[in-house]
């Protein structure tokens, strides 16, 4: 048995493989960091075995579930697992360290690899991603990239990043873009996988330098910021882009260039505004999309939506110290490399 280390997993890092052997169902709501989903029971398979030990006997259920474990085993050896040479060590894990993922190393083991299992399984990394972002302290210094919609900022992240900055992206992890219109493609992230790859990350950060980490509410989309992060962000000093309606509509036209590509999907989103802007205006932000109209449909909604929203939400939390203000007539590219320029020196 292994146990955890903590979320840096320097304990791991002797393993060649993390295979986690739970359903497919459980591992698609979260899952260790670069683990590779073996599972021993299909998801209609353990919800059998679970009936059978219910209704019949434990001893039943633990008879076709061992069946069922060696036919599976069987499978994942002759194909993903089968090019691996004698030396290779995997580490094993099930939801608590129990009898899928030892039933499972055994048949590694007796082949000759030198396989382990995790003590205490998924639930046991769960528990420190849970003490880590709503329990300790973030013992990080946060610094906020605020400024309102279309003001750049994720693309000055990512900048930022490239050159060394730590930077944590929220928006990208949660795959949305934190606006109501903001959803990308594909689903967002469960809410336990969100806070697996926020731990993950945060556990790579150096705590003697700052954390670069875009201004959001609660909430991105359908999922919540962890409380203990969200404490850290709340009470941290930002950085402020002031940038112009007529700017900003110009770069969110182009930023979300993926979102007017099909003009029913955003037509449909725009719906969801219906009851929060009148019915008359609605319907002519519909006429610009029929007719292509990009530029004045964002500043309508800059100016109409984006920031009457930012603004009820800033009335509500504590400013924060300012660290600095940066003002610029354009989004060009030499602007936003001055942008980045400017915040890099000031880190």
């Amino acid at each position: 048995m292994i146990a955890l280390d903590g979320l840096n997993f320097t304990a791991l890092s002797e393993f060649d493989a993390i295979l986690d052997v739970r359903s497919p169902s459980e591992f698609a709501e979260d899952h260790m960091p670069n683990a590779i989903s073996c599972p021993v029971l299909s998801d209609e398979e353990r919800a059998r075995v679970g009936t059978v030990y219910k209704q019949d006997s434990p001893f039943a259920a633990r008879k076709i579930g061992a069946a069922l474990v060696a036919r599976n085993a069987a499978h994942h050896i002759e194909t993903q697992l089968s090019h691996h040479d004698g030396a290779w060590r995997p580490l094993v894990y099930c939801w608590r360290g129990g009898q899928r993922s030892n039933s499972f190393a055994t048949i590694l083991r007796q082949i000759g690899w030198r396989a382990e299992v995790v003590e205490g399984g998924y639930r046991a990394y769960r528990r420190l991603v849970v003490a880590r972002l709503y329990e300790q302290p973030l013992g990080l210094r946060i610094i906020r990239l605020d400024g309102n919609t279309g003001s750049a900022k994720t693309e000055i992240l990512n900048r930022l990043e490239a050159r060394g900055v730590q930077v944590l992206d929220l928006e990208g992890m949660a795959r949305h873009r934190g606006s109501s219109l903001g959803q990308m493609a594909g689903a967002q992230p469960s809410q336990k996988a969100y806070e697996s790859a926020i731990a993950a990350k945060l556990g790579r950060f150096d705590p003697s330098r700052p954390v670069l980490v875009e201004a959001e509410s609660a909430r991105i989309g359908m999922l919540r910021i962890p409380p203990m992060l969200w404490v850290a962000m709340r009470d941290s000093p930002r950085i402020m882009l002031d940038i112009s309606p007529a700017v900003r509509a110009t770069y969110l036209a182009k930023a979300y260039a993926d979102l007017t590509a099909d003009q029913a999907e955003f037509a449909a989103r725009l719906e969801h505004l219906r009851g929060l802007q009148s019915n008359e205006r609605l319907d002519q932000w519909q006429d610009m999309i029929r007719q292509g109209a990009w530029p004045d449909l964002a500043l309508e909604l800059i100016k109409h939506h984006y920031d009457p929203a930012y603004a009820r939400l800033r009335s509500t939390e504590a400013e924060g110290s300012q660290m600095m203000r940066i003002t610029k007539d354009s989004l060009g590219p030499a602007e936003i490399a001055q942008i980045v320029d400017e915040i890099a020196a000031a880190l």
